[in-house]
């Protein structure tokens, strides 16, 4: 089979391997449709953290299942998605309840080998029905997972105002599942073309441009002078992230949804006299699978408003530089498997 493989940042190697065999508690999928995230642009840049050269990318996933020993309730040839977080099942996390943060977690395509090949053998407990989705929209479930997972970290309420700070698929995700949840979404980005996008594609009422000198005034007025309870950050941007503890109000969430390799620094009185909260919010669980999956099958979000670029897994090597450059609209590229 096709395999593409990251052997460092900025290069990728087509290289034939080996169809999977079943093993025990597995299941073998074939590979339909991978979405391009982040964490895989990162990886090609070399500036992803916990990561390792090489490694094959890809964990936005949907495909055929071809094969499974230990999964009662799916059928070959049903589309599934999967949940590309491997967890210990016995770590302290994992008796919490949250796989999400396993602190034996091993990451499909960042720390151990993802799914830019034709055929993907995954444990079978991580297994998600596709219930009816197409194969675009089930590559799409996992990076809105990780919005909709911020924002149940966030508790947020109807009625209240939530920041989103960072207008990529991330962030948009995590507009689309405030929205969802009742707040009344602020979405701020360096990129005007982004931020039409989530007005006119997310119905985002209240858009502000990161780089203007007057953010904490325009914020004040939206909110009425009282600053919005809660910030998500989905930048991964040291800066934006620092900057971002300005925009809370006094007894507000801040949530760290984007990753980065350095320590933030925010001043402590100010934190202090808010009794402001920090967290951070870390992949996704079960649970917000199924809540993203539901919202599809209600429309209440439309997954494929994010496919922007389309490419067939032959020509990945080729095009996946240019999806770096903000100039070139990238806001989810899809790639296709006959």
């Amino acid at each position: 089979m096709k395999t593409l493989v990251c052997t460092q940042p900025g290069q990728f190697e087509y290289i034939s391997e080996e169809k999977p065999q079943l093993e025990k508690g597995h299941a073998i999928i074939k590979i339909k449709r991978i979405g391009i995230c982040g964490t895989d642009l990162h990886a090609f840049e070399g500036t992803q953290p916990f990561f390792e050269y090489p490694r094959i990318l890809g964990h936005e996933l949907a495909g055929e299942l071809i094969e499974f020993d230990g999964a009662p309730g799916f059928s070959v040839g049903e589309a599934v998605t999967f949940v590309p977080y491997f967890n210990c099942g016995h770590c302290i996390a994992c008796r919490l309840g949250k796989p999400n943060c396993c602190s034996n977690i091993k990451v499909c395509g960042v720390h151990c080998n993802g799914g830019m090949r034709e055929y993907l053998s995954v444990p079978s407990y991580s297994l998600v029905h596709g219930e009816g989705l197409s194969f675009d929209e089930l590559a799409l479930v996992e990076p809105l997972a990780i919005g909709a997972h911020g924002i149940r970290r966030a508790e947020v309420k109807e009625g209240e105002f939530v920041l989103v700070v960072g207008a990529g698929p991330i962030g948009l995700g995590t507009m689309e599942f405030a929205r969802i949840a009742g707040a009344k979404v602020i979405a701020i980005d360096v990129n005007d073309n982004r931020l039409q996008f989530s007005k006119d594609k997310l119905k985002v009422e209240y858009v502000i441009n990161a780089l203007a000198s007057d953010v904490l005034e325009q914020l004040s007025a939206i909110t009425n002078g009282d600053m919005p309870t809660v910030v998500m950050d989905a930048t991964g941007n040291l800066k934006a992230i620092n900057n971002a503890f300005r925009y809370m109000s006094h007894g507000g969430r801040y949530v760290l949804i984007g990753l980065q390799k350095g320590d933030i620094c925010f001043s402590h009185p100010e934190f202090h006299k808010r009794e402001a909260t920090l967290m951070s919010s870390r992949n996704a669980i079960r649970a917000d699978f199924e809540h993203v999956i539901d919202a599809m099958k209600k429309m209440k979000v439309d997954p494929t408003t994010y496919i922007t670029h389309r490419v067939v897994f032959e020509n990945v090597k080729d095009e996946f530089e240019q999806w770096l450059h903000p100039a070139n609209g990238v806001i989810k590229a899809m790639v296709e498997i006959a």
